[in-house]
């Protein structure tokens, strides 16, 4: 590896940008693709799967044998609201690699001693997420139920790259969200991206079955696509 070429790397890795280290198995040569431009690589299709699963290897086509190792950056899980469901799916995402951050300006919900080892933030969210960097690794769950809170909070979701939006809510509460989002000028298109009611519908009952339910879509989308 070159030194200009670590350094692509470690410049990706910085900012949290998904790269893959491509080496043509019979020159030696390599080259970084970032994930945004991997559509117009030779290996388009091997590196749109080997970013969604993580997966480095060796792959053969036409024009040779390529090893393509994948820098992705890490996981992570935004959630909007301090609430028991947020207890309940924090130690399924840990388990499933993410790093955790909850938001709620609500400082009786947002406390350490009901959320030891989270990064917790006190503030309104549309104060906090715009310097996050809301890209392709980054999931977020909204689940106040409360539209001062989670409203802002979505409309930068669907402003981003983020790959999971999730909301809490009966159909109820989501054709009303759907209405104050389309009067704030978001297309049926950007409106869709958002999971609501969260979670895969398996009849879930309680927090922790919620919490299951909404794991189990979340990663539906980051291998399989929406």
């Amino acid at each position: 590896m070159t030194p200009e070429i670590f350094q692509q790397i470690m410049d990706a890795r910085a900012q949290r940008k998904a790269v893959a280290l491509v080496t043509a198995l019979d020159s030696g040569k390599q080259r970084v693709v970032a994930r945004d431009h991997a559509a117009d690589d030779i290996l388009a299709q091997v590196l749109d799967e080997a970013f969604r699963f993580d997966r480095s290897g060796v792959h053969r086509i036409p024009e040779g044998e390529f090893f393509v190792h994948i820098h992705n950056p890490p996981l992570r899980l935004i959630i909007i609201g301090a609430v028991h469901i947020a207890q309940a799916l924090i130690p399924i995402a840990r388990a499933t690699g993410y790093d955790i951050m909850v938001i709620d300006p609500r400082g009786a919900f947002a406390t350490g001693a009901r959320f030891p080892d989270v990064t917790l933030h006190g503030e309104w969210p549309d104060e906090i997420l715009p310097g996050l960097g809301l890209d392709q690794r980054s999931a977020m769950v909204a689940l106040t139920h409360d539209p001062k809170i989670d409203d802002p909070s979505l409309q930068l979701a669907l402003k981003s790259k983020i790959f999971y939006i999730g909301a809490l809510g009966s159909k109820k509460t989501q054709a009303s969200r759907v209405q104050r989002l389309s009067a704030a000028g978001f297309s049926k298109t950007d409106i869709a991206r958002i999971h609501g009611p969260i979670g895969i519908d398996i009849g879930a009952q309680g927090a922790p079955e919620i919490a299951i339910a909404i794991m189990a879509e979340l990663t539906r989308v980051l291998r399989l696509g929406s």
